[in-house]
């Protein structure tokens, strides 16, 4: 493993006893071990990319419809290969979890301590127990449940996909927090060697993930990680795969090019 790469992180919509979904959220890392500086990026789901052999979609879509006719396998590497595309950056590793064992990975490490930057409705929530809650703005000790619930909203926020971007982040750094407590140092190993028991899919094997869970041990996110939005235009644009117009977001691209090339 190189001291320098990037890691593209994507949560699936993918549901139990599913072969498709859709990449709802995607998170590029660039990971510098010799300066001990990490920098992230969250890439809007419903970007405007283009498919070969398709034409033009939304990026969330290039999962599914990759899965739906060619496998599952084919269908993250599809993803991966637009995000390349997209960002003009190289994309050394990826890991894909869904929903549900992104729920199952959070209660490996217990509850965690999350900074909730606004309070969040829950609109859509995955356990219809909890439609309707609001989790308040502050420090908030979730569990696993709860911290997905947290994450998948998007609809009752004030900046849609943006504030559902900063949530991500949030959670993020609280599990990365509880994962590297000096308490929890000593049980690294088994708990990466059960990371893969909550990955849908990953070109990371587990001694990669052990070695970078070993260098970074001393990692403080509040102070070494910093994270970039990318922002664009929200536009009704034709889906050449839908056959239809859709909501899609066109990228600012000099600002693209600009966050690129400095921190990736």
């Amino acid at each position: 493993m190189c001291s320098s790469y990037n890691v593209l992180l994507i949560g699936s919509d993918q549901r139990k006893g599913d072969h498709a979904g859709h990449s709802d959220s995607m998170m590029l890392v660039h990971v510098d071990l010799n300066k001990n500086e990490y920098h992230a990026v969250s890439i809007p789901r419903d970007t405007r990319v283009h498919l070969d052999g398709y034409g033009y979609t939304k990026l969330t879509s290039v999962q599914y419809i990759m899965q739906s006719t060619k496998g599952q396998k084919e269908g993250v590497e599809a993803a991966v290969k637009a995000i390349g595309e997209l960002t003009g950056v190289p994309i050394s590793y990826y890991v894909e979890t869904n929903y549900w064992d992104f729920q199952s990975m959070v209660d490996s490490v217990g509850s965690i301590d999350m900074n909730v930057p606004f309070d969040v409705a829950l609109t859509h929530p995955w356990y219809k127990e909890n439609k309707d809650k609001v989790i308040k703005a502050g420090n908030q000790t979730l569990d696993g449940k709860m911290v997905t619930e947290v994450v998948h909203e998007r609809y009752s926020l004030k900046n849609g996909e943006y504030g559902r971007q900063q949530l991500q982040e949030e959670a993020m750094k609280g599990i990365v927090k509880k994962a590297l407590d000096p308490s929890n140092i000593g049980n690294l190993p088994s708990l990466i060697n059960s990371i893969s028991d909550f990955i849908v899919a990953s070109n990371m094997s587990t001694s990669d993930m052990l070695s970078l869970g070993l260098a970074v041990k001393d990692f403080d996110p509040n102070k070494q990680l910093s994270y970039h939005q990318l922002h664009g235009e929200g536009k009704s644009m034709y889906d050449d795969i839908l056959k239809a117009n859709n909501s899609q977001i066109v990228l600012v691209e000099q600002q693209l090019k600009e966050i690129m090339s400095k921190y990736f």
